[in-house]
């Protein structure tokens, strides 16, 4: 049912979708929709964790290595960007059914949250940057993630897009002009070579 879901949020939000829709589309009875899910937000927040911990799962890949919480934290966000290119039909679906997911308190938000804690720990951010970090850096990714899926952006023109995206995060988050640069060419010019 969930990739029937992720199927029907490609081309329409979930408000759109009767649960009729979700059960011709996936071949179940619909009293195996509501044996699973209460209703279309429970079935759109089931589709919104799955796609996001694939992407998760990316990101702690990427970043097993990397003690840096600033690389670690812009890493995350052309990881966010790769998906977008690599998983465009999934990426939709996750933004589309989002809601929910900017709490402090999300599961999905643990990393995001540690790695801005390990910043101003280090350092590396402006202390005051840890009450609407989180928020702050969840928008930006999935503007970027929204930008690369509207325009159909190319790698070279994403890894453009994530150049100037990392120096408006970082800049915001009160990080040292210097790390700025350095951080922020090294994640875009990553995005081409990974691909």
């Amino acid at each position: 049912m969930l990739d029937a879901g992720i199927n029907l949020l490609v081309d329409r939000p979930i408000d759109a979708i009767p649960v009729d829709d979700v059960i011709a589309k996936a071949g179940v009875a619909k009293g195996s929709f509501f044996n699973h899910f209460v209703d279309k937000q429970g079935f759109s927040k089931a589709i919104y964790e799955e796609i996001r911990g694939r992407l998760e799962e990316r990101i702690g890949a990427a970043n097993h290595d990397v003690d840096n919480p600033l690389l670690r934290l812009s890493g995350g966000m052309r990881i966010a960007v790769e998906f977008a290119l690599d998983e465009r039909k999934s990426c939709i679906a996750m933004l589309r059914s989002a809601g929910g997911s900017t709490s402090e308190s999300h599961p999905l938000n643990l990393g995001i949250q540690a790695d801005l804690k390990a910043c101003i720990d280090a350092n590396l951010v402006d202390e005051r940057s840890g009450k609407i970090g989180l928020l702050f850096w969840l928008g930006l990714c999935q503007a970027m993630m929204t930008d690369v899926i509207e325009r159909k952006l190319s790698t070279q023109a994403a890894s453009e897009q994530l150049y100037e995206m990392l120096l408006l995060g970082l800049t915001g988050l009160g990080v040292n002009q210097k790390l700025i640069d350095h951080t922020a060419i090294e994640q875009s010019k990553s995005l081409i070579k990974d691909q």
